[in-house]
């Protein structure tokens, strides 16, 4: 037992319910803990600006928590495949644990248990990121899931999940050699949060990055937003959503602790939380456990129609449109607050997410691929499942997708879901001083009304780049002109 155990972090920044850290404790072993930056290896998607600035923060939180413990994080930075192998023989490692990935860089560890165990490493990969994961449950063939409902449904027959494990007290940390310590890098040295110019101010005003932000952002949605989710929870203008995305995504916070802690909520509420608040948000955490099936099952799905029909779909190239799009001047206030929503805050309430894109896709008729990787590079929960899955589904390209013909119409998702405007005064300013009744199509107010708010459509706030009428039926024709081909 005098051969350390390696701990490899990638997706699972926390140790709390951390099955990989706790079976390299419990091994007896002394254990070292590491973090590779691969932005070399073609299987990893190099992540976006707005995921690099949450990584440092991320990265930062986990080596401080393993320090309180008694441990450390050293970072290193190459391919995984050729790191890896070179610390567990430099260190003289035994034993090496991680927790499991479920889209193309699983091909890394693949090679990665392969090669350790032909130099006699034990090799040891664990379920962390997800509640089901890929293959726990079939269809009565004994297939994968192909729609989302059945899937969810087979999916509850195994909750709850285990319970999560509890965070270590200590760690024996294991003696590093010299000639290891001198191939680590700084955090500051990996360049993940921007220097010049620095565009993250707005995201550090919303956010607390690591495990302790997560638990503190869990436990104020189960206290103050959980009741009423089912019903409020589609509302941009309330907080009643979880914004657990960013924890999730990062690892910061299990899956299962999250529907754990909101079983327990539930059956603590005395009844001021409803059942169909429960069942409304763990549908949502089964979206998730669900785009990480197709991920694992496609691992182009962020580039490749799951739905073949769509590669003859009639994209259009309208560059003037799509930085409309990105900096939220469409004319159409609910998309437009969306999207200044997200350059600020890195994050978009996620009915409004369904709007924009659909605005992109459907009125605009731009390739969805364009809006996924725009997403990808702003938000700070942009999940390589949840993120192409989600955008596919909007198009209709994905598996379980929304029908081509549902088109959102962004007055009326905006009066119906903001009905006093207060989302889009929050996020278009300029629009604050309209009537509630007017504030999502201030192109039909009366001149007066405009003036008494201080708009000028066309200068303080723009005309709407297409008209929804026109817009709807050019994308029904254009739909039209791949049904044929559905496969």
């Amino acid at each position: 037992m005098s051969r350390p155990a390696l701990v490899w972090f990638r997706e699972d920044f926390r140790i709390g319910d951390n099955p990989a850290l706790t079976a390299a404790i419990e091994s007896g072993r002394s254990v070292f803990c590491v973090y590779v930056h691969d932005a070399l290896s073609p299987e990893i998607r190099a992540p976006g600006g707005a995921s690099r600035w949450w990584l440092h923060g991320s990265l930062d939180a986990l080596r401080a928590s393993l320090r309180a413990i008694g441990g450390d994080l050293l970072l290193f930075r190459g391919r995984s495949r050729d790191v890896i192998p070179r610390i567990v023989e430099a260190a003289g490692c035994a034993a090496v644990f991680w927790n499991r990935r479920y889209g193309p860089e699983r091909a890394i560890d693949v090679d990665v248990k392969a090669g350790l165990k032909r130099s006699g490493v034990s090799a040891s990969s664990f379920s962390s990121r997800l509640v089901v994961e890929p293959g726990d449950v079939r269809t009565q063939a004994g297939g994968s899931f192909k729609v989302f409902t059945p899937f969810h449904k087979a999916s509850l027959t195994r909750d709850p999940p285990p319970p999560p494990l509890p965070a270590p007290d200590s760690i024996v940390a294991a003696t590093i050699p010299a000639e290891l310590a001198a191939r680590t890098v700084a955090l500051e040295d990996l360049d993940l949060e921007p220097r010049r110019p620095d565009w993250a101010g707005g995201l550090r005003e919303s956010w607390e990055r690591g495990e302790t932000g997560a638990r503190k952002r869990l436990s104020s949605f189960l206290e103050n937003g959980f009741a009423g989710y089912a019903g409020d929870r589609n509302r941009p203008d309330l907080d009643m959503t979880s914004r657990l995305s960013p924890h999730l995504r990062f690892g910061e916070l299990s899956a299962r602790s999250v529907v754990h802690a909101a079983r327990f909520a539930l059956e603590a509420s005395g009844g001021s939380i409803a059942r169909e608040d429960y069942d409304v948000f763990r549908a949502e955490i089964g979206w998730r456990d669900f785009s990480y099936l197709l991920l694992f099952e496609n691992d182009n799905l962020a580039s490749g129609n799951l739905q073949k029909n769509f590669d003859a779909f009639p994209w259009r190239e309208d560059e003037a449109a799509v930085d409309a799009w990105r900096k939220g001047r469409t004319g159409y206030p609910i998309v437009d607050a969306g999207m200044r929503q997200l350059w600020r805050t890195g994050f978009m309430h996620n009915r409004v997410r369904m709007i924009v894109a659909s605005f992109l896709i459907k009125h605009l008729l731009i390739d969805w691929r364009v809006g996924e990787e725009w997403f990808w590079d702003t938000l700070v929960d942009a999940d390589a499942a949840n993120n192409p899955a989600s955008w596919q589904w909007v198009a209709g390209s994905g598996a379980d997708a929304a029908p081509y013909y549902r088109i959102f119409n962004p007055v009326t998702q905006g009066e119906r879901f903001d009905p006093n405007g207060d989302y889009v005064r929050a996020w278009v300013p300029e629009l604050a001083g309209m009537p509630s009744r007017m504030i999502h199509r201030p192109w039909e107010a009366a001149p007066s009304v405009l003036h008494s708010a201080r708009v000028q459509l066309g200068e303080s706030y723009p005309k709407p780049i297409v008209v929804h009428e026109v817009a709807r039926k050019r994308a029904l024709s254009a739909f039209e002109s791949i049904r044929s081909r559905r496969s």
